[in-house]
């Protein structure tokens, strides 16, 4: 058992029989009532978002979970298939539990969050950057460079990136998972 001290941005918490995620929490303070905290929580095994006050001290129940490298083989129609780099154990998930789908290419490592009390898998995340090819892109117009203009590109897992100008097709350029923005251009 933990109580509210214990709780930590990316925690996992069961609540009310769900499994929730912490995004943010802080910490209210008044001069009369005890001190209260609060958790901006998303849902693990739901889509919902929710935002919880406990008083402080009160009990929480968090989830143990257990990272494992996987690697990502192919989507077909009973979902993303990945396979575990120690066993060789494949498993298929859902695109909801996947943090990123857009920018999964073949033979890319991600990591799949398993929960420890059933052995299921929870979310899968992909690295924060990852280096993806330019397999599209208009050509930039000379001399259109005073302002921070962008323009978009596809990259080769089919998704599409708002690039500088200077990005052209062919290249290699990192991108940021979790914003899907362009970060810089890879030599």
């Amino acid at each position: 058992m933990a109580n509210t001290a214990d709780i930590s941005r990316g925690m996992i918490i069961k609540l009310d029989g769900s499994l929730y995620s912490v995004i943010e929490f802080g910490e209210n303070k008044t001069a009369r009532a005890a001190a209260k905290v609060w958790a901006k929580l998303k849902g693990v095994d739901n889509s919902r978002s929710i935002e919880k006050t406990w008083n402080s001290g009160d009990t929480i129940y968090p989830v143990r979970v257990e990272k494992k490298a996987y690697q990502f083989l192919y989507k077909d129609d009973s979902g993303y298939n990945f396979m575990d780099n120690e066993t060789f154990e494949q498993i298929a998930l859902q695109e909801s539990m996947v943090d990123a789908p857009q920018f999964l290419k073949d033979g890319q490592e991600v990591s799949v969050a398993i929960n420890t009390e059933t052995d299921l898998p929870m979310s899968v995340e992909l690295p924060d950057k990852i280096v993806l090819l330019v397999t599209y892109s208009e050509p930039g117009v000379k001399g259109d460079t005073a302002t921070r203009t962008l323009k978009q590109a596809t990259v080769e897992t089919g998704a599409t990136v708002n690039v500088p100008l200077f990005v052209n097709e062919g290249e290699m350029i990192r991108v940021n998972t979790k914003t899907g923005e362009y970060v810089e251009r890879v030599k």
